[in-house]
């Protein structure tokens, strides 16, 4: 069967078997399971520090490089210009979206302690006290590292993506040549980062396996309830951006709904089949040109520049599993920390646009949840349940992207007529 050859799909398998041998262990296995449940876990304890060497030097490399692509974007002219400021707006519309609305979600709807509890034991990861928020001061100050590499080394990622941010920037203000050749190194930095990442996710069916083992034996069975609550969470703030970029088309971009829905749903079908915005690139530009009679110049620039560099839905998701990961907790970040994961989640999401999804992830979630003083060790467990997220991820960028263009094409004159494909 072709479906079990996906690497999501021999994840959740794995988690789902880890899950039940751990808690048959827990209800049969006496005395003896649990020292031998708690070696093999160890090897999953191998795995996610294996991903989490990558973390800096990857999240560093992918915003220098992805930031100098999008000050080269937005240096080509006017409609990518008006395109990025779009982009950025809408970005921090779903940062925000996320925070407002996750926290009400899980105000209405609790994580039940019990569950919380187990899957804190199972996950092996107390967080040592509840971290002290910075003052606005002291916050303010250590947005510029004095000293970057200390930074890194101490896995103070906000200073480290500020200046990342900055370095990407007057990368893209050098002589010619010089700064290409620096973003060459970054982008090869990056790219050996995620050819170890890809390593290590190969081997990520085990890991997930034998982290799921001590969730299973702690938490039992209640895991399952807790991660079904996991992923209906992250799957509404996802739904949640994908109707704002919706709307947006049909009120700011002033498309008829009729119109706005007949265009759309060939290309949401190719989204939820694909999960992939890059797949649907093809369907989005037939569809703008043919359905919308979005001019082939806009179509041409704007579609390729958006599944380039946005993901619409990537800092609402990623917040939303952050926000998730607190409530487990038991923390409440407070406002400055949500301020600094906010900008986190929108530097990352254009640095990590161009990963494979389970590198994505990683890559995006670890850190926003350092930002918000959050530990990592649930992630794996809950990377190995993200289909369902993933699938209302690319179904609201798809509609993002086809947004930002109707937008952006409401002012333009139409082309000729023979340049309409």
């Amino acid at each position: 069967m072709t479906f079990l050859k996906s690497l999501s799909v021999q994840v959740l398998v794995a988690l789902l078997a880890g899950l039940g041998l751990g808690a048959l262990a827990a209800a049969y296995g006496g005395a003896a399971a649990t020292p031998m449940i708690e070696g093999v876990e160890a090897l999953g304890g191998l795995w996610l520090n294996a991903l989490r060497m990558t973390v800096v030097p990857l999240i560093f490399a992918v915003l220098v490089t992805g930031i100098a692509q999008v000050a080269d974007a937005a240096a080509t002219g006017r409609l990518a210009m008006k395109a990025v400021v779009w982009f950025l707006a809408l970005l921090m519309v779903s940062a925000v979206t996320a925070v407002l609305l996750v926290n009400g979600i899980l105000a209405a709807w609790p994580v039940g302690e019990t569950a919380s509890a187990a899957l804190r034991a199972g996950a092996q990861a107390p967080p040592a006290g509840t971290p002290i928020a910075p003052d606005f001061a002291a916050w303010v100050k250590s947005l510029a590292p004095s000293n970057p590499i200390k930074a890194a080394a101490e896995d103070a990622i906000l200073p480290v993506v500020v200046f990342a941010i900055f370095t990407g920037f007057a990368l893209t203000r050098l002589p010619e040549g010089r700064g290409r050749t620096l973003l060459e190194v970054f982008n090869a930095l990056g790219e050996a980062m995620i050819v170890i990442v890809r390593w290590v996710l190969m081997a990520a069916p085990l890991g997930v396996f034998a982290l799921a083992l001590g969730v299973g034996l702690r938490a039992g069975v209640g895991a399952a309830g807790i991660l079904g609550h996991y992923v209906v969470t992250a799957s509404l703030a996802g739904l949640a951006v994908g109707i704002i970029g919706y709307v947006l088309a049909v009120t700011v971009g002033r498309v008829p709904v009729k119109r706005w829905a007949q265009a759309t749903a060939p290309v949401l079908a190719a989204a939820f089949a694909t999960q992939s915005s890059l797949a649907c690139l093809p369907a989005m530009i037939e569809r703008a040109r043919d359905d919308l009679g979005v001019p082939a110049r806009v179509t041409n620039l704007v579609l390729p520049l958006a599944v380039a560099v946005f993901r619409m839905t990537s800092p609402a998701v990623n917040l939303a599993v952050c926000i998730f990961v607190a409530k487990v907790y038991g923390l409440e970040p407070s406002a400055l920390q949500y301020t600094g994961a906010v900008f986190v989640a929108l530097a990352v999401s254009v640095g990590s646009v161009s990963l494979p999804g389970q590198v994505s992830f990683i890559v995006s979630v670890a850190p926003i949840c350092v930002a918000l003083g959050l530990p990592l060790d649930l992630l794996p467990i809950l990377l190995a349940v993200e289909v369902v997220p993933d699938i209302f991820r690319t179904l609201g960028n798809v509609t993002g992207d086809r947004a930002v263009t109707a937008i952006v094409a409401r002012d333009e004159p139409d082309d000729h007529p023979t340049s309409q494909a």
